[in-house]
């Protein structure tokens, strides 16, 4: 089964990838935790690249190529071997993401996107997407409260960000069956106890 976690940044879908992926350890079942961009030696290359605070003169395209040569790199090397042994594949972030950031956040033509994360992935599309639904208002008060400093994709403004929690709502309707939209607001156990009990009926865990 191959899981992915979406949302905006500071929106606590990290945190809850992990938890997951530790609850399954607790029921003897194999999984990898990895994230986007990175997960393997020449994508965490990639990611240093991407948020580099030093590269603002950076396009949506040249962005959004470096996610894609990034994503095709760990599907190849990492998600498809390990989905062929049997593992639950928990992904930080995947091909939605670049739907979201680049073309409703950067304006990359929609169609152009969506075909090249195709070729990316070799279309391997995720069994099931959790996002966890923040507000930009509410995500950027979470930044603030942190302090730390930013990388070039969290230091964008409030109003790219508006653009990309509309394309994140959109994706989401446009694929109700494979997304699993849980309220940002609530507590951190409650939203894992959402995801696990949606993993558990769908990898038929007994509780």
């Amino acid at each position: 089964m191959f899981i992915t976690f979406e949302g905006l940044d500071f929106s606590g879908k990290s945190t809850q990838a992990k938890m997951l992926h530790e609850y399954l350890k607790s029921k003897k079942i194999s999984s990898v935790l990895l994230r986007e961009p990175g997960g393997t030696t020449i994508s965490e290359k990639v990611r240093e690249i991407i948020l580099d605070r030093e590269h603002i003169e950076m396009t949506p395209l040249t962005e959004f190529m470096l996610f894609s040569a990034s994503r095709s790199q760990l599907v190849s090397q990492v998600i498809k071997p390990h989905l062929k042994k049997g593992f639950v594949v928990i992904c930080d972030r995947y091909y939605d993401s670049s739907t979201a950031y680049q073309s409703y956040g950067g304006k990359m033509e929609l169609k152009q996107v969506l075909e090249v994360n195709d070729i990316a992935t070799g279309g391997l599309k995720p069994d099931m997407t959790i996002l966890i639904d923040i507000a930009p208002k509410a995500a950027f008060s979470r930044a603030n409260l942190r302090g730390n400093a930013k990388d070039r994709m969290e230091n964008k403004n409030l109003a790219y960000y508006n653009k990309v929690y509309k394309g994140f709502k959109d994706i989401a309707n446009r694929n109700k069956k494979r997304f699993v939209v849980i309220k940002g607001s609530l507590t951190i156990s409650e939203i894992h106890n959402s995801i696990i009990e949606k993993v558990n009926k769908k990898l038929k865990i007994n509780y």
